[in-house]
């Protein structure tokens, strides 16, 4: 686990903070192994182009208690935290500081599989709150984005890294997980956010 005073990868109206060794290389590979089989996947559906599209990459909606999350016009009520992601989620807290108190899962199986630009900012999520992607598996390009000057800032996702998001960023950038056909291996991305706890 590496505790770090990293750099703001963001150049304006936003911050992001890079922890390449959030997990060991071992801890990351038994991690991964064991949210393949245990978590419970299932194809995603978005609304695009005017009706709804079921993806190859397969998600996962995790919380704290049943959270409901609505996002391109598909909702989603959480399961109730594994052991093991209240084990991961307790190592993101402590490197990066922060609280969260929900998890959304991602399994791109190779390269072909991303994630177009969007940012994270449903009204369901605390505004401004920080997000955290924890990844495991095959190492994957990211990219930020500015929604008013286009300027473009990427970096390589490893095995075990935490990306930190706070600050203004959901509301100024949007950011990908853009297709290659390079990665022929599969990865598991896990974002950790603050929803809203109802009343």
């Amino acid at each position: 686990m590496e505790k770090s005073d990293s750099l703001n990868l963001l150049p304006c109206d936003g911050e992001v903070l890079y922890f390449k060794h959030g997990f060991t290389s071992a801890e990351a590979a038994i991690h991964f192994e064991s949210l393949l089989n245990s978590i419970e996947w299932k194809q995603d559906e978005i609304w695009m182009f005017g009706r709804t599209i079921v993806t190859k990459r397969k998600v996962a909606w995790y919380g704290s208690s049943p959270f409901s999350y609505t996002y391109s016009k598909t909702t989603k009520k959480a399961l109730l935290f594994t052991r093991e992601l209240l084990e991961i989620k307790q190592v993101t807290e402590l490197v990066t500081g922060e609280s969260y108190n929900a998890c959304l899962l991602n399994l791109y199986n190779a390269g072909e599989e991303g994630m177009g630009w969007h940012s994270d900012n449903e009204n369901t999520i605390v505004a401004d709150s920080a997000i955290a992607s924890v990844s495991f598996g095959a190492s994957r390009k990211f990219s930020f984005r500015h929604k008013q000057t286009k300027e473009t800032i990427s970096l390589q996702l490893e095995g075990g890294s935490i990306l930190l998001m706070r600050g203004q960023t959901q509301s100024n950038w949007q950011h990908a997980s853009l297709t290659s056909k390079r990665v022929r291996q599969p990865r598991i991305n896990l974002t950790f956010r603050k929803m809203i706890v109802p009343i």
